[in-house]
């Protein structure tokens, strides 16, 4: 009741006081307890797709170096057929002329077979360097997702350390951190 300035609480006015200053404080704790296990959450599946984008650039960095060493061995094969084309040309040069039609004749084999070996070599070649460049992607990928969830941990510490001083400074900070956070995420799923 209140009469000539004189005011006087009832016994649940003091409790509705009490309930409205904690909900406050209870409001924020919530809002930043939910965000970090959501964010949390998020930032888990951003790990795993950065191992998972790192494992994949290192399979495909080993498939470039299988198919450019079977690339090395097509050309080592091409030398030798250069090497047997050259003897048979010195063989033809040196022998009779009528065992110089059996040396021409390897002559052109040899030459019929490098071509296709080399063929075969500049197809392997092509293969490891879209290997190569598959590997680089994925690492420029795995980058991004590393970023994401760098970022998110962030948000993570500024989200305990908000929690302890109850500065809402910090809190905001949290979550501007976390929107980096998810923004480049996005960035890394749309391969930017």
């Amino acid at each position: 009741m209140s009469g000539a300035g004189f005011h006087v609480h009832g016994p649940h006015d003091h409790e509705l006081e009490h309930a409205v200053q904690h909900s406050a404080q209870g409001g924020m704790i919530n809002q930043i307890a939910m965000f970090t296990a959501v964010i949390a959450t998020v930032g888990a599946i951003f790990a795993y797709m950065g191992g998972a984008t790192q494992a994949n650039a290192g399979l495909y960095k080993n498939n470039a170096a299988i198919k450019k060493t079977e690339a090395a061995n097509q050309w080592n094969y091409f030398q030798s057929k250069s090497t047997k084309q050259s003897l048979a040309e010195v063989s033809r040069d040196l022998s009779p002329p009528d065992k110089q039609g059996i040396y021409q004749a390897k002559m052109e084999r040899y030459e019929k077979e490098k071509k296709e070996i080399e063929a075969d070599a500049r197809k392997l070649e092509a293969q490891a360097n879209e290997w190569d460049k598959r590997s680089d992607e994925q690492m420029h990928q795995h980058h991004r997702w590393a970023q994401a969830t760098t970022a998110l941990q962030v948000s993570i510490a500024l989200a305990a350390i908000a929690l302890l001083t109850r500065k809402k400074w910090l809190e905001w900070g949290m979550f501007g951190m976390g929107g980096v956070g998810v923004a480049i995420g996005l960035l890394a799923m749309l391969h930017i």
